[in-house]
């Protein structure tokens, strides 16, 4: 019998299920040691990273080059963070998905990881569903919220018409690919970016430039190569599950609800689905504070948020791999290596992150300039982004620690933590300052103003490092006590 997450006793496969499925059961946990299991979930992860994050450097560079002016920058900035907006609404399912299965084939329970992996699908099909209906509704007056001006407002909201379509593929990769790393197949998730991302751009250039014989659609295009990216990889995904993982792929009886694995579902994954909503409403709320300042300082916003998420890659390949180590370790019983593993995963990734830091005070000119097509393209453009990713390099080291830490506390099933102190941070600290430091005056209820400082985009980005200085040293205080390995029992 095995218990974990909350849960009552669970039954085992029996020995043969056990032995049939041995390469499989007990993960990376089985390997001796701690730094042979975090390079080999590392490493992939981190090509996976890449992948993922060309989605939109391919269409800021393709927006940037091949479109004239800044309104397109704007429009495809906001898409951008619609784009990591709307698979973030699948946390509940696939976070749930990653630390169950981590945890059930750490501890050998090949059938608990099965009617895991079912039950996060069951959940994520109900959530498209409410966000499609959410969209039709009130997708359009969200848009308008978010402070654009009226031709950059207009250009986002045609692109996110052709997109919104494809949820269901952008659930079917989140969950999947979750299901997956927790089993501890980082390879997985890197093969389904890459399907994304290749047909993404191939697709994206030859709609907008109308290459081949094919329409020239310009804005229109990059978004049907969007669309087209995300239902190729999801397929991918489904055939990897099908596939390659034989042994953790649903049956048809995993997908009917079950209302015991729902509850330790939604109790894992009910905490980080919060967290992943709550931050990025919170992080569209900021976008709105910088949107206001006009096109040029959204387009310099746009662009510098997509170098910066060069440093993410190491930040999230780590956090992954810290996510399913410390899943796959506890569900082995070994609290020791589970620790250390995620220590381990912090000091490498602290590391990576400081050296991109010192990348971007050295390479922010020439990398604005090649988003905007040269220095003297855009040039009000190309110095604002400059500077930006100047003042957001020193927030690195702690956005390292941010991101592996709060891996480790999810994989372990302590998904709270992450989501108080990512709320505190964002409410108490980064949207407060973002607006005193950004805007001229700042409108109090009942119609009265203060004075503020008036930086623009410059003020709300001293604002974000600030932020992610105080959450980063939060969460490595909240790791270092034990109460998070308790997370599950």
């Amino acid at each position: 019998m095995s218990r974990d997450f909350g849960g009552p006793a669970v039954e085992r496969p029996s020995d043969g299920a056990v032995s049939a499925g041995q390469s499989r059961a007990g993960g990376v946990a089985s390997l001796p040691g701690t730094v042979r299991p975090v390079l080999l979930l590392v490493l992939p992860a981190l090509v996976e990273q890449v992948l993922a994050i060309s989605v939109g450097f391919t269409d800021k560079w393709l927006a940037g080059n091949l479109l004239e002016g800044p309104a397109f920058l704007a429009a495809v900035g906001l898409v951008g963070y619609a784009l990591g907006f709307l698979p973030g609404l699948f946390a509940v399912p696939a976070v749930a998905a990653t630390a169950l299965v981590a945890r059930c084939v750490g501890g050998g329970d090949l059938v608990g990881a099965r009617r895991a992996a079912g039950q996060a699908f069951v959940v994520g099909s109900v959530l498209v569903g409410i966000m499609g209906v959410a969209a039709a509704l009130g997708g359009r007056r969200l848009v308008m919220l978010l402070g654009l001006p009226a031709e950059s407002t207009a250009l986002a909201m045609e692109y996110l018409a052709i997109v919104i379509p494809v949820l269901p593929a952008m659930m079917i990769i989140a969950v999947g690919v979750a299901i997956l790393r927790g089993s501890g197949d980082m390879v997985a998730g890197l093969m389904s970016m890459t399907v994304v991302n290749l047909v993404n751009a191939g697709a994206s250039y030859a709609l907008a430039a109308g290459i081949g014989g094919l329409p020239r659609l310009g804005w229109r295009g990059l978004a049907w190569g969007t669309f087209i990216g995300y239902g190729c990889g999801a397929v991918c995904t489904l055939w990897l599950l099908a596939r390659r993982d034989r042994q953790l792929r649903p049956s048809p009886g995993d997908l009917v609800p079950d209302r015991h694995w729902l509850r330790r579902v939604f109790s894992v994954g009910l905490p980080a689905g919060m967290d992943a909503i709550g931050n990025g409403v919170c992080h569209l709320w900021f976008l709105s504070v910088v949107n206001r300042l006009g096109d040029v300082d959204a387009a310099a916003h746009a662009v510098a948020i997509t170098i910066e998420s060069l440093a993410f890659l190491p930040g999230s390949a780590f956090g992954l791999a810290a996510a399913t180590l410390s899943g796959q370790f506890l569900g082995a019983r070994d609290e020791r290596r589970a620790r250390q593993s995620v220590w381990l995963a912090a000091a490498g990734c602290v590391g990576l992150m400081s050296a991109m830091g010192a990348f971007f005070l050295v390479a922010a000119d020439p990398l604005a300039g090649w988003f905007v097509g040269g220095q003297t393209r855009q040039p009000e453009v190309a110095a604002l982004t400059a500077r930006l990713v100047r003042i957001v390099a020193f927030a690195q080291p702690p956005l390292a620690m941010l991101m592996v830490f709060s891996g480790g506390l999810r994989g372990a099933g302590a998904t709270r933590p992450p989501l108080i102190v990512n709320f505190l941070g964002l409410i108490v600290v980064r949207l407060p300052l973002a607006m005193l430091l950004a805007w001229p005056e700042v409108p109090l209820p009942g119609g009265a103003t203060i004075a503020a400082w008036g930086l623009g985009a410059v003020g709300a980005w001293y604002a974000m490092t600030i932020d992610l200085a105080v959450r980063g040293v939060a969460m490595a205080v909240i790791f270092s006590g034990r109460g998070w390995m308790r997370g599950g029992d």
